[in-house]
């Protein structure tokens, strides 16, 4: 795979800066489904057995750059230690005087969970000062986040470039290997499904699968952006007007692969207690685009049912 591998580091001793994803949803500071802790576990339990210090790094929602009570860690933190014998240490906070104490205090063989990455806002832009503030938590660093390791993020890109030696976790490994798969050798017809609210956040994606698949799905909130660069109207719905232009560009390379919902579920708000209504084509004034409606999920389905190869990224 030519990339340097959790296994080709010595952890014996050291600090492993580790970026996992840890983005689970909560309920009254309860965690409701933590198939994303575990995932991480054999990398974890791995630095630990080898005598390595694990650093944990991950974000957890939309925090807007600040502390938000809602979106802290520390319930997850708490999960965790039911999950591991090991001793586990949550820092208040990701970086500073805090973060040292916790981390330069943990003895070999245990866990620190840092605070939400995304309570900084120079985590979004790889702020240089944020990684540097980081690195030095760690001697080397395993990034073992998947969902997250697109994103140009301090705590995904920029410690790369301050620390001796990055690897990937078993995750990460498992992952690549998985989609190196798929994507060498896909039966056809090869379907790609395509989530996620930002047409920014997937231009990588859909530029490398366009020459690979026969049909590209597009959901999400992204798909307004995609919608408005055609001329529907989208109404309030998300979108990224600086995109467009770029979305454009997409479709007309796409050659009629990128389909795009002609049915959607809206309401005029982004709230459970909105009343929702479904509507065929443009979305009117005041409302907004939340999901695709019966008739794209019908076509959705029957491109997925054709399929003998299905990739989805949400």
């Amino acid at each position: 795979m030519g990339k340097l591998k959790l296994d080709d580091l010595d952890v014996n001793g050291k600090r492993v800066l580790v970026r996992v994803d840890f983005n689970v949803p909560l309920h009254d500071g309860v965690v409701t489904d933590d198939t994303r802790i575990r995932a991480a576990l054999p990398t974890i339990e791995v630095i630990l057995a080898r005598g390595g210090t694990a650093v944990l790094m991950s974000h957890l929602g939309r925090p807007k750059g600040s502390p938000d009570p809602a979106y802290s860690l520390k319930p997850v933190a708490e999960h965790l230690r039911s999950l591991t014998d090991a001793n586990v240490t949550f820092s208040a906070d990701t970086i500073g005087e805090i973060a040292r104490a916790a981390v330069g205090s943990a003895p070999p063989s245990s866990i620190v969970l840092l605070e939400n990455t995304r309570f900084h806002t120079g985590e979004t832009k790889n702020d240089p000062d944020l990684a540097a503030s980081l690195a030095s938590l760690g001697d080397v660093f395993v990034n073992d986040a998947f969902g997250s390791a697109h994103r140009s993020h301090a705590s995904t890109e920029g410690v790369t470039h301050l620390l001796p030696r990055s690897a990937m976790g078993y995750l990460l490994e498992k992952e690549i290997e998985h989609l190196s798969s798929v994507l060498s050798s896909p039966g056809h017809p090869f379907v790609a499904v395509l989530g996620g609210a930002k047409v920014s956040d997937k231009i990588g994606v859909i530029e490398h699968l366009l020459p690979l698949v026969d049909t590209l799905l597009i959901g999400g909130a992204m798909s307004y952006t995609f919608l408005k660069a055609t001329g529907h109207s989208v109404g309030t719905s998300l979108v990224e007007d600086d995109k467009l232009d770029v979305a454009r560009d997409l479709l007309k390379r796409s050659g009629g692969k990128l389909r795009l919902p002609t049915d959607h579920l809206v309401a005029a708000a982004f709230d459970n207690d909105a009343e929702r209504q479904g509507v065929t084509g443009g979305i009117p004034n005041g409302f907004m685009g939340l999901d695709i409606g019966p008739a794209t999920i019908a076509a959705y389905r029957s491109e997925i049912e054709q399929a003998r190869t299905v990739v989805w990224n949400g």
